[in-house]
């Protein structure tokens, strides 16, 4: 994998789009979809808010796969509003209003990573926690895989570095050194391990039969 330092299975959300329209100058808040407890879109609001307090909102994740079956983690930039510097799975964020979940994350693999790979829908997750500034993640997450490309382009604003790590190795490593990995990866791999494994075996294989068909 060549790092460069330098797409639809989600719900929608029932509200018309919401351009991240500039003011003053500035780029606006972004707004994100407020969701009950059945994952039912009941509003929306910006992200500061909704991460100061607590309020429950849609999200997705995403793991890629090497050619050998590793998960491509990536360390968030220290600059990042909560969790900098951990360790987190290849990319996450959120759908915006109006936005599909799967084109969303298909969005935020350019922007963080500058990559693009087809993506399918592993399993479906909901965690809670108080972060170490005083926010809180509340989400309800679509979790997707795909085949790591070849060459990547981080956005350093977004990623400090990637690598890629065998699932036997990340459990271990977790287990040994917790307050390097992001919240959210841990509570993956403590609640949903099975279908993580799946989900690399299975673009491990994908990968390896289209390799063979080229």
């Amino acid at each position: 994998m060549e790092i460069n330092g330098a797409y639809d299975g989600g719900q929608n959300a029932g509200f018309p789009p919401a351009p991240q329209q500039a003011v003053g100058g500035r780029a606006a808040e972004e707004m994100l979809i407020l969701v009950d407890e059945h994952n039912r879109a009941i509003g929306r609001a910006g992200k500061r808010k909704i991460h100061a307090l607590g309020l429950l909102h849609r999200a997705f994740s995403i793991f890629l796969v090497d050619a050998a079956g590793r998960l491509l983690l990536q360390q968030r930039s220290r600059a990042k509003y909560h969790s900098g510097g951990l360790w987190a799975n290849s990319c996450c964020g959120h759908p915006r209003p109006g936005e599909r979940t799967q084109t969303a994350a298909r969005r935020r693999l350019g922007e963080e990573l500058g990559a693009s790979a087809t993506l399918r829908f592993g399993f479906r997750a909901r965690y809670r926690t108080a972060l170490a500034n005083g926010l809180v993640e509340n989400e309800i997450v679509y979790v997707y895989f795909g085949v790591a490309p070849g060459r990547l382009h981080p956005d350093p604003a977004e990623v400090e570095s990637v690598k890629p790590l065998s699932l036997a190795t990340l459990h271990a490593d977790i287990a040994r050194h917790p307050r390097r990995y992001a919240y959210w990866l841990r509570h993956y791999l403590k609640n949903h391990a099975a279908e993580i494994r799946r989900g690399a075996v299975n673009r491990k294989s994908r990968r390896g039969s289209s390799a063979r068909q080229r």
